[in-house]
């Protein structure tokens, strides 16, 4: 009995695990970038120019145009000018520049910002299950009482004592 759901643990870790590639080949590009997400890396600068309603507040300006912590420079006239460009109360024309993600990129990026009302969080839960599958059914690659799975078991321990710590830092 025992053997047998060894033997059935291994076949679905290796045939979920050749599933997996593909996915888990994509999480790890688009994660890598999510880690430079506050800086430039990668970022193209686009022009935009957006028609609000004329004199609004520049904190109503940053609402609009989804820009944090928006404030202006200075004031000539009706022309208010900011860090990423210039809005006109009496017009209510804002022009101003944003650094994006290329499309692509941007994309692969929004597996990890899915939420439940978007498609790819099937995807992300289904992930999320079929790793924590993995970490359950490799306990099965190696019997218990063998060296390799002991040392196994204390990678085990540290890579979740190295994970707490670095979410307590």
């Amino acid at each position: 009995m025992a053997s047998t759901i060894n033997q059935k643990m291994r076949i679905y870790h290796r045939y979920l695990g050749f599933f997996l590639a593909g996915i888990m080949a994509v999480y790890a590009l688009s994660g890598v970038v999510l880690i430079f997400r506050e800086t430039d890396f990668l970022k193209q600068v686009k022009q935009n120019e957006k028609q609000l309603k004329p004199n609004m507040l520049i904190e109503e300006v940053g609402k609009e145009l989804k820009l944090r912590d928006l404030k202006a420079d200075k004031e000539e006239g009706d022309i208010i000018s900011f860090k990423q460009g210039t809005y006109n109360k009496a017009t209510g024309m804002a022009n101003y520049t944003t650094k994006q993600l290329p499309t692509a990129i941007d994309k692969l990026t929004k597996l990890h910002k899915a939420s439940t009302k978007q498609p790819l969080f099937y995807l992300n839960i289904f992930f999320g299950v079929s790793l924590l599958f993995f970490v359950i059914s490799s306990f099965w690659m190696f019997m218990p009482k063998t060296a390799i799975f002991k040392k196994g078991l204390y990678f085990t321990i540290a890579g979740v004592i190295l994970t707490v710590i670095l979410l307590v830092l």
